[in-house]
């Protein structure tokens, strides 16, 4: 499975910025842009998480060096520095460090270290890598 994202430009603004504009909120329509990535956590802890990375400055060095390896193998560069992590990695260890509410039976917890890393690149758009690691693991399931 491929992942395309697709932007028409007409003065100045895409077509996603202007229905983002008339939706009233453009929060809503990057959620919906990562549920067209195929993103399946639901709307608050995508929120929570998003909101959360923002705020993260540092991540736990075992983190760090398991998606640096996942993210080898697929070919994706990742840009963590001693005194800057990159995004990708930070929205990762979240998602990865999150733990599921009390009688919820599915959570994204339960997923792949692969499958999370998917996750946090579709929060992120970053459809380059997600295809990257979506051709690395064809025997993984990313729907």
């Amino acid at each position: 499975m491929k992942v395309h994202a697709y932007v028409m430009r007409e003065n100045g603004l895409s077509q996603l910025e202007k229905q983002a504009v008339l939706d009233g909120t453009k929060e809503n329509n990057c959620y919906q842009q990562y549920q067209e990535l195929g993103g399946i956590i639901n709307e608050k802890d995508y929120q929570s998480a998003l909101a959360r990375a923002k705020d993260t400055a540092t991540l736990n060095i075992t983190l760090i060096k398991q998606l640096e390896f996942i993210a080898r193998v697929a070919g994706i560069e990742l840009r963590n520095a001693k005194d800057s992590i990159d995004q990708r990695t930070i929205l990762y260890g979240i998602l990865r460090t999150d733990t599921g509410p009390e009688g919820v039976k599915y959570h994204h917890s339960q997923m792949s270290d692969q499958r999370l890393f998917a996750e946090a690149l579709r929060m992120l758009g970053d459809t380059d890598s997600l295809n990257k690691l979506i051709d690395t693991h064809p025997n993984i399931s990313f729907d």
